[in-house]
């Protein structure tokens, strides 16, 4: 029995170590996103005061609105890899920094998995691995860099350890097997959603909505969320705009959701996290889904079924009621472009109220406070 105890007090002790790694990563990420969602928004919003147009804000060179979206897409790409840099860093320090940081950024690239795909005679998309892998990632490099720097080594070979030969044969070690194995199958993945989506038109557009709509949460951003959202992009060149709008509510709700969640429950998140829902809100409803991200990273089984729920729901609240959006992006700004406004906010209340309702029965305590000030662990007596 003392043993029994024992192993499952080293398997929680394991598994708290884990989630702190997770939550470094986080933190670290946590301000990529804020400048990366807000300054795409602000984009946006000046794009369309100033005449642009929001879907060509990418377009118009040289103009206000393209410089601040330039800035935000920057912020929005780099936070992926930050968070696998940030979470090897947690675990082996500054040697597991690079490798992180690299691998999590290759497994980004659609070309470099494709060509993958081709030299193992895996047909695959063009894709990448999104904040999942970059969370594998980021795992497997720690702990092979906290691996290397515990051989034994000559002295003389000491110094070079945590900036040549560490980063070195970390990368060499762990790049087949991110870009091979992880990175391969998710672009096989992908084109095999892609198809299946494209068989399910029609008469089956409520369940298309909630498909569409829960793929939009799934991974905030990564590569089943982009199946999704590039088959809807492909519809709207055909005159076919509903989809586009249940894509757009479900990208909406995952931040928006849990956001409200935070706000009315700060004691089931960490502390941190009350900055980030503040964002959170104007992230979500400039149609910017990553901001999710901080919360599904700290806590991905509870997080992540909460958020599919309610993008779900407010892309199959979206099918059903026939709403329509002939914008590609924009989010809360191009809302007058729908053909029932009102229906299109409805469907992001009520889903980002489901989602907001399941994280927070689902989620338990947290053991520091909103509150604190230190952030200092409170107890829960």
């Amino acid at each position: 029995m003392a043993r029994k105890q024992s192993a499952e007090n080293a398997y929680r002790s394991y598994l708290t170590k884990i989630k702190e790694d997770l939550m470094t990563g986080v933190s670290y990420m946590i301000p990529f996103v804020t400048i990366g969602g807000i300054f795409l928004a602000l984009g946006y919003a000046v794009a369309g005061v100033t005449g642009t147009g929001v879907q060509d804000v990418f377009g118009a060179t040289g103009t206000m609105g393209w410089f601040l979206a330039q800035i935000g897409v920057a912020g929005l790409t780099i936070m992926v890899p930050i968070l696998g840099a940030y979470i090897a860093y947690a675990i082996a320090d500054r040697p597991g920094l690079a490798p992180g940081f690299l691998l999590s950024y290759i497994i980004q690239q659609g070309n470099v998995l494709q060509a993958a795909g081709d030299v193992i005679g895996l047909q695959g998309g063009a894709a990448g691995a999104g904040y999942l892998g970059a969370l594998v990632a980021g795992l497997l490099a720690g702990y092979v860099a906290r691996w290397i720097k515990g051989w034994s080594v000559p002295s003389f070979v000491q110094p070079m350890m945590p900036v040549l030969i560490v980063p070195v044969l970390t990368m060499a070690i762990l790049s087949p097997l991110v870009i091979f194995v992880l990175g391969v199958p998710v672009a096989i993945a992908n084109a095999g959603l892609t198809s299946f989506l494209q068989s399910m038109q029609g008469s089956q557009a409520v369940l298309v909505g909630a498909l569409l709509g829960g793929m939009m949460a799934f991974d905030m951003g990564g590569p089943v969320n982009k199946v999704a959202y590039v088959f809807a992009t492909g519809l709207i060149a055909e005159g076919v705009v509903a989809p586009m709008a249940a894509v757009m509510i479900g990208g909406m709700v995952p931040p928006i959701g849990l956001a409200i969640s935070n706000f009315i429950a700060p004691h089931k998140y960490a502390a941190e996290m009350y900055e980030n829902a503040k964002s959170g809100i104007v992230l979500g409803f400039s149609f910017i889904t990553e901001g999710a991200i901080p919360y599904a990273s700290s806590d991905p089984v509870r997080v992540i079924p909460s958020i599919i729920a309610g993008s779900a729901v407010g892309g199959a609240m979206s099918m059903a009621l026939n709403v329509t959006m002939p914008a590609p992006h924009g989010g809360i700004f191009v809302v007058p472009l729908s053909n029932k406004p009102l229906m299109f906010l409805a469907a992001i209340v009520i889903g980002s109220l489901v989602t907001a309702v399941i994280a927070t029965v689902t989620k338990p305590d947290f053991d520091e406070r909103v509150g604190t000030g230190s952030g200092a662990a409170a107890s829960d007596d």
